[in-house]
């Protein structure tokens, strides 16, 4: 299942960094995941500082 962001999220962009496959953009107010580039790796995960990112 692709990681998705939650509204925790701080648009801080550590996230985005982190992406191997750039599956993350910049959204209105808060970052997204595209769900069809997503590998599921957990990177954005474990470099956001707030946990937004999560596969649940």
């Amino acid at each position: 299942m692709a990681y998705k962001i939650s509204d925790e999220c701080i648009a801080c962009g550590a996230c985005a960094a982190e992406c191997p496959v750039e599956a993350i953009s910049e959204g209105d107010d808060k970052y997204v995941i595209d769900e069809d580039l997503c590998v599921e790796c957990g990177a954005c995960a474990s470099a956001c500082p707030v946990g937004a990112p999560s596969n649940d």
